[in-house]
């Protein structure tokens, strides 16, 4: 089984950064990835960070959806689902301040996806990912972009095993 991914971009680094993107790929190929326009306390930016992901404030004024836009959308393409993340300890955090943020819970699950790595895929993650991001010219650090390099990773780390 390919499972869903989600990943998630953030203002920085820290414990003040809110989201700023999300990325999901399902396990039936189904994408959805949004921008989301900061809430009003939602003040900490980092440099560093827009560095790595290229995504402007102005860029999420502009672009972005509501938090609660993107909540209600989020919850309703996960609905009754498991999502998995390579970075659970910084994404859920990130999902819980939207969530919060929107006034909304939410209708699906996530987890950590080492929970469902074996220790073969576990040792050679990293250099198939390379290998990945290298053979598809995947540079742009986008979350949806990072998702289906995730998911892609999964699937060729479980073949392999």
């Amino acid at each position: 089984m390919i499972p869903n991914i989600i990943d998630i971009e953030a203002s920085g680094f820290g414990g003040t950064s809110y989201p700023i993107e999300i990325g999901i790929v399902l396990s039936s190929g189904e994408k959805y990835c949004s921008l989301i326009q900061p809430v009003s306390y939602w003040q900490h930016w980092s440099i560093e960070a827009e560095e790595t992901h290229h995504i402007s404030r102005d860029l999420l004024h502009k672009r972005g959806k509501p938090a609660i836009q993107v909540a209600a959308e989020i919850n309703q393409f996960l609905q009754g689902k498991t999502v998995y993340s390579d970075g659970w300890v910084v994404d859920k955090p990130w999902l819980i301040e939207l969530f919060s943020a929107a006034r909304m819970g939410y209708s699906f699950t996530i987890s950590a996806l080492e929970f469902i790595l074996n220790e073969h895929q576990m040792e050679i993650w990293h250099e198939t990912k390379s290998h990945i991001i290298d053979e598809l010219s995947l540079t742009r650090h986008r979350a949806s972009t990072d998702a289906f390099i995730i998911q892609e990773t999964y699937r060729r780390t479980l073949q392999a095993a």
